[in-house]
């Protein structure tokens, strides 16, 4: 039997990772339950979207002050098929809803009387709703009408409250499904890379305990109002955790399998694999936490919350990586590749390597040859197919999609606001609400009720609740409601409401707000566009940074950024092409090509660091050239398959059926791929042999590896 020696008494070979092992099934044991309840610590409402400095966000607070409780308004719209007239006896059935959800406890104040539309089809009413408890008082009432409602009248509950509870549903599936879906994908993927259940298993196993971790810790900050978690947050939290972890733990396995064949000691071999990606592990996810940390400088607070979240989840995909799995490689050793375990040749890959001379094996050895024989090709070819993929990019719609269009299934919050376009103003049920001081509320009343697309009926809400009383005052303000002509989340009603400020803060010492479904819809596209001015030049000042400090070099930095930010563009490209001609999507929201591009620059240079620093390390000894060589045909493979893994995981978002989603799954996965396959195989390699030993510039390996010539490459053997 073969015995480590060297490395401390025998009882410390599996002592000390026995006890790593089982410090993480503890982490597992407590955080695992904690990621089911994470969906109990959720915000879903329109707050925790909300700009936090907008206008929108502060009329929000002043509609507290004027709510008795803390509620969000389910609109109730009731039709007949065959364009039939509703009946009084459907009018008696809506008012009857409405007393039975305040009297049952299903989490609802008394409604507004049913409203029957001009065209006699339809009938309307208003039902505020438990802010706290949307979703359980939204379902309880649609289980109440299925089950109540009279034949042939369709009652659909819609409005603010059906869009949040229809939000929950879908983000419902986070737990079970797409975790599923995910898990299956990467186990699929490492079993067909390594040809080994067991390995794949250890290292799921490594990323569902870095989930663990890493939703625990979420769970309880976002229990303790310290962030915020929406299921948006959530899902992308779980896909990062996952493809991260996997991505790491394949650096890890790689270079352990090269050490094993020096003489299959598994503890030597874990402690040298564990130093040789250690550093560009931890730049890896030093650069993505620090990427998305940049995302607290967005004033959106969906935006603002996912930055520490995804840092957390990154940390402990790195801590897994790092801790759990070589603990379990090192108890292991060969037997993990079961059961084709690695052969024991005497021998590093590496030195067997510098030993050869003659004609080296492997797709990507020969891929290697290739690039470096004909690099000024494969620059120029890989260039101009980017660049001209990025000629697409203005066709991205990215202003902003109806609140309607956000669900690829149909829902009842969905069709409830179609019914409701069809027979009431369109704005019915979400209305624009202005806040003013008491003196100037006429005046306010005028002026709005003056803009183009605003339906008649502007009045201030009465103390009463009841048409035409005296308005409610709270701290010297009133509160104005109108109706839009044109459904909440249209572009024509985005006009009525900025027509609506301009007329409002015209007026002197009217202090007015302007807040609403509308106006918040408003503040998200304004404050998204600024965001994107922000952001991206911090993430892509601190990703050039770290890339500078790691590889202490001007150059290659400079390099390596310019190319995953051509490849962003021409994703961007084709993204565009995508949604607007075969999936024929409205148009996209504005945060999708600030998330695609955190995601896409931050991972998409992971790759590059991968490479560049085992190209780095080989220059040293052998020159750029042939370290180009090697490190792009020793990490070729498994930078291939670690990007397939990630694209794999962030394609598993589109499971989840919101359009924001299923487009940062298509933008990201397509650009990882792309970052994988043209930009990391061809693109950088080749403009790093075109540039020679400048692309090190300043450091010592700009004048060539010790020992060598001017031209690194001067001298050496052919392949």
């Amino acid at each position: 039997m073969n015995r480590d020696s060297g490395t401390g008494p025998h009882v410390l070979r599996w002592l000390l990772p026995a006890v790593v092992v089982l410090a993480w099934l503890v982490i597992g044991g407590v955080g695992g339950p904690l990621i089911g309840q994470l969906a109990s610590v959720q915000s879903n409402s329109q707050t925790s979207y909300l700009p936090a400095s907008a206008e929108s966000t502060r009329a929000a607070e002043l509609q507290k002050q004027f709510a008795d409780t803390d509620t969000v308004p389910a609109v109730l719209v009731a039709d007949r098929s065959g364009g039939r007239p509703v009946t009084d006896a459907d009018s008696d059935y809506l008012q009857s809803l409405s007393e039975w959800a305040t009297g049952s406890g299903a989490g609802a104040q008394q409604g507004s009387p049913p409203i029957r539309s001009d065209d006699g089809q339809a009938l309307e009413m208003v039902l505020p709703v438990d802010a706290a408890d949307t979703s359980n008082a939204v379902e309880a009432l649609r289980t109440h009408v299925s089950d109540t409602a009279p034949d042939g009248l369709r009652v659909l509950v819609s409005g603010p409250a059906g869009q949040a509870a229809d939000l929950g549903v879908a983000f419902s599936g986070i737990d079970g499904l797409l975790l599923g879906v995910a898990g299956a994908v990467v186990f699929v993927i490492l079993v067909i890379v390594y040809r080994s259940p067991l390995l794949s298993i250890f290292v799921l196993v490594s990323a569902v305990f870095a989930l663990a971790g890493a939703g625990a810790i979420v769970y309880l900050l976002a229990g303790s109002d310290v962030l915020v978690l929406n299921g948006q947050s959530q899902g992308i939290l779980f896909i990062l955790v996952f493809g991260a972890a996997t991505d790491y733990a394949l650096l890890l396995v790689s270079r352990f399998r090269e050490e094993l064949h020096l003489d299959g000691r598994r503890i030597p071999a874990v402690l040298r694999a564990w130093r040789g990606v250690l550093a560009p592990v931890a730049a890896s996810a030093g650069t993505v936490i620090l990427g998305v940390l940049c995302l607290m400088l967005s004033e959106l607070n969906s935006n603002r919350s996912l930055g520490p979240i995804a840092a957390i989840g990154i940390a402990a995909a790195f801590v897994a990586s790092m801790t759990f799995l070589p603990a379990v490689l090192a108890l292991t050793g060969r037997a993990a590749f079961w059961p084709l375990r690695p052969a024991i040749t005497g021998r590093s890959v590496r030195d067997a390597e510098d030993a050869s001379g003659g004609e080296r094996k492997g797709l990507w050895w020969t891929i290697a040859r290739k690039v470096d024989a004909h690099h000024t090709a494969v620059w120029v070819v890989s260039a101009l197919v980017l660049a001209v993929c990025a000629a697409f990019t203005p066709q991205l719609k990215a202003s902003g999609i109806p609140q309607s269009d956000i669900f690829l299934t149909q829902v009842d919050s969905v069709t409830g606001q179609s019914v409701l376009s069809e027979h009431f103003p369109g704005g019915s049920g979400s209305p624009v609400l202005i806040f003013a001081r008491q003196g100037a509320a006429a005046e306010v009343v005028d002026r709005v009720q003056g803009v183009p697309g605003v339906a008649p009926g502007v009045a201030p809400v009465s103390a009463s609740g009841a048409p035409g009383g005296p308005p409610k005052v709270v701290d010297g303000r009133v509160q104005v409601q109108a109706t839009l002509a044109s459904a909440a989340d249209s572009s024509a009603a985005e006009s009525a409401v900025r027509g609506i400020r301009d007329a409002v803060q015209a007026i002197p010492g009217a202090d007015a707000v302007v807040g609403g479904t509308t106006a918040t819809q408003i503040d998200t596209q304004d404050t998204a566009a600024r965001d994107r001015n922000v952001v991206i030049p911090a993430v892509l000042v601190v990703v050039l940074a770290v890339l500078m400090l790691l590889l202490r070099a001007v150059v290659a930095p400079v390099l390596l950024l310019a190319t995953v930010v051509l490849s962003y563009a021409a994703t961007l490209g084709v993204g565009a092409l995508v949604f607007n001609h075969i999936f024929h999507f409205p148009g996209a929201d504005p945060t999708v090509p600030l998330f695609a591009f955190v995601f896409l620059v931050a991972l998409g240079v992971d790759y590059n660091i991968f490479l560049m620093t085992r190209v780095r390390e080989e220059s040293a000894r052998h020159g750029t050239r042939e370290g180009v060589r090697r490190g792009l045909a020793v990490t070729g493979g498994v930078i291939t398959s670690a990007g397939i893994v990630l694209a794999a995981t962030f394609g598993a978002l589109a499971v989840i059926p919101l359009i924001f989603l299923a487009q940062v799954a298509f933008l990201v996965a397509f650009g990882v791929l792309l970052d994988t396959i043209i930009v990391r195989s061809a693109l950088v390699p080749a403009l790093t042999l075109q540039i020679g030993d400048r692309v090190w510039w300043p450091s010592r390996l700009w004048r060539g590896a010790p020992g060598r010539g001017r031209d690194a490459g001067e001298g050496m053997k052919g392949p």
